[in-house]
């Protein structure tokens, strides 16, 4: 059996963002017909929320276009994880910063910023936390784009015969 390629999304709680990003990555992975071929994940820096599902804000606008994360949960992002995925994606600076500091210098090239795949001068995904409907909207809009790239990226370097 071919190994999946592992792709791990990282913001702080584990509850907007992240898995809002492997919930849209999920979706555009089937619909290029490449689910089976990743291992597509989240997590977060802290471990506010281990075990909670996301943000029903962040629900709510995935599902309104279509993308179920009502069965994903939290986590917390472990040192192992450097190991098990080949993309580990910070949302932000911030957790990029984080991640950085713990990352075994053998798998530095793994990790990177998230919007980075754009080729824009993009950096953060804004926590929409804290903000209403219009703010995890636009933090959607940037996920979605950034995980046409990413899925664009990765076809690229691992599945070049596929599509």
């Amino acid at each position: 059996m071919e190994r999946k390629i592992g792709v791990l999304f990282v913001c702080t709680g584990n509850i907007c963002r992240s898995p809002t990003a492997e919930g849209v990555l999920r979706h555009q992975a089937k619909l290029a017909g490449l689910q089976d071929r990743l291992l597509i994940d989240s997590a977060g820096t802290h471990g506010y929320h281990i075990g909670d599902p996301p943000d029903k804000r962040s629900i709510a606008a995935a599902r309104r276009r279509g993308i179920d994360l009502s069965s994903l949960r939290a986590r917390r992002f472990i040192r192992q994880d450097f190991e098990k995925f080949d993309y580990v994606l910070a949302l932000d600076r911030g957790h990029f910063d984080l991640l950085r500091a713990d990352c075994p210098k053998s798998h530095v090239a793994r990790l990177s910023l998230f919007l980075s795949h754009l080729g824009e001068n993009l950096h953060d995904v804004p926590d929409p936390y804290y903000g209403g409907s219009k703010d995890f909207e636009h933090a959607l809009d940037l996920i979605e784009r950034g995980c046409a790239a990413l899925l664009a990226y990765i076809r690229r370097e691992h599945f070049p015969d596929h599509g």
